[in-house]
């Protein structure tokens, strides 16, 4: 009898490994949801490779002696889906099943529309899937690059309690306003970016072809003569920028590099994260955008019906943040240990206090879910005032700083040009 290779993750969440003896992998798959686990990949052992549980993407569902093996481009499988677009599915697919179509058809229906070629591969490949017999949620997980556990264990617990329109559309209203959330964090990031590298720009510009031309006036017009501190500390400057300008970039260069590989290790990633919450000027907006993101999370996750410790666990991996995902750990072995939430929230220094009576209040009250939405929805609006606030900030500041970095060349240059005109005359 063949022997399949399992990874299947429990009611919790905790993913499990194993072998079992079964005549197909569709037995073996039958036999692991009897016993309570949601396969996410089941391999024949000597089988000839991988089998993803869910489906397999862009290959034909059977593969007999004649059969052909039809694969996508490598470029199409990489490609990603962009958030947009995922959420028109989404919402489509809701209001779809919501009608009373089937899942399948709804699925062969947005495939005839879609024209991102990652996500068509992907709605082909899970009709096949749904057609042979795996639930929706499973036929999700095959495709990871596209689908986060977050989109996944929504469906699932949506299937589970027979509201997956109402899922879906709760999905749809998520991603639309943690999208709205992380443009208006982008607009406000891309003013002084976009005003800092023009400064660079001038600043380059004057410091290499400008300056040099003056420093050759003086030398012929002042014969020697010493030039005024401020115009010979500019100049110094200019020299030094065309003798070390590629050391610059070089070093520059070398110092993003090494700050991206330092990021990729544990302490480097939480001291980034936790530099990234305390910074002048963005560490508030940073901040309040985290504790949206999580409590929209976690009420999302809650209100569909999963489980508290996987919603914990779904949303520590989702954070994007290590100082958050470590505060999010801490809360769910608080719970796993039948405490509250809010003292271990508190405790962690991230939340502000406001957030840990709301949860607090949610828990006494048995309505954490709805109170976590009105918590998002609050930061929401702080996040708005937030971006215009610091808009507001900032435009002034780098005028002033542009100002008096130029009006600075400007004086060094002309101060001795008075007194050559002065001598001439």
């Amino acid at each position: 009898m063949p022997r399949f290779r399992y990874v299947a993750s429990d009611s919790k969440g905790s993913e499990t490994e194993g072998v079992l003896d079964a005549q197909s992998q569709s037995e073996a798959i039958a036999m692991l949801k009897a016993k309570g686990f949601f396969p996410t990949s089941c391999d024949e052992i000597g089988g000839g490779g991988p089998k993803r549980a869910g489906g397999p993407a862009g290959k034909a569902r059977g593969k007999g002696a004649g059969d052909i093996e039809i694969k996508m481009p490598k470029f199409l499988q990489a490609q990603r889906v962009k958030a947009k677009d995922l959420t028109v599915f989404t919402r489509q697919l809701a209001t779809l099943i919501d009608a009373g179509l089937p899942l399948l058809r709804g699925l062969r229906i947005l495939l005839k529309q879609e024209k991102n070629h990652a996500l068509r591969n992907a709605l082909n490949g899970m009709g096949e899937s749904v057609e042979g017999g795996s639930t929706f949620s499973e036929a999700l997980s095959g495709y990871p690059k596209i689908f986060d556990n977050l989109f996944v264990n929504m469906v699932k617990a949506g299937e589970a309690g027979g509201v997956l329109e109402t899922v879906l559309a709760r999905l749809a209203e998520f991603m639309e306003k943690a999208e709205k959330i992380k443009n208006k964090v982008k607009s406000a990031m891309i003013y002084p970016v976009v005003v800092l590298v023009v400064a660079f720009a001038i600043l380059a510009f004057l410091l290499t072809s400008v300056i040099p031309k003056f420093e050759e006036i003086f030398n012929d017009l002042l014969e020697g003569a010493a030039l005024p501190p401020l115009t010979q500390f500019v100049i110094n400057i200019s020299n030094f920028v065309q003798t070390k300008g590629l050391w610059i970039i070089i070093a520059v260069a070398i110092f993003v590099t090494l700050i991206k590989l330092w990021r990729t290790t544990e302490k480097g990633r939480y001291f980034l994260d936790y530099a990234k919450l305390k910074a002048p000027l963005f560490g508030d907006l940073f901040q309040k955008t985290a504790v949206s993101r999580f409590t929209r999370t976690l009420g999302t996750l809650m209100s569909s019906g999963v489980p508290v410790l996987q919603a914990l666990n779904i949303v520590r991996d989702t954070s994007g943040n290590a100082v958050l995902a470590k505060a999010i750990q801490s809360v769910h072995d608080a719970v796993k240990e039948g405490e509250s939430m809010a003292m271990p929230l508190g405790a962690s220094g991230i939340f502000p206090g406001m957030v840990v009576s709301m949860v607090d209040v949610g828990e006494e009250t048995g309505a954490l879910p709805e109170m976590l939405m009105r918590v998002a929805d609050n930061y929401d609006d702080e996040v708005d005032t937030a971006v215009e606030g610091l808009t507001s900030v900032i435009e002034p500041i780098m005028i002033v700083a542009l100002a008096l970095i130029i009006g600075t060349i400007v004086i060094a240059m002309f101060v001795p040009l008075i007194s050559i005109i002065g001598s001439l005359s």
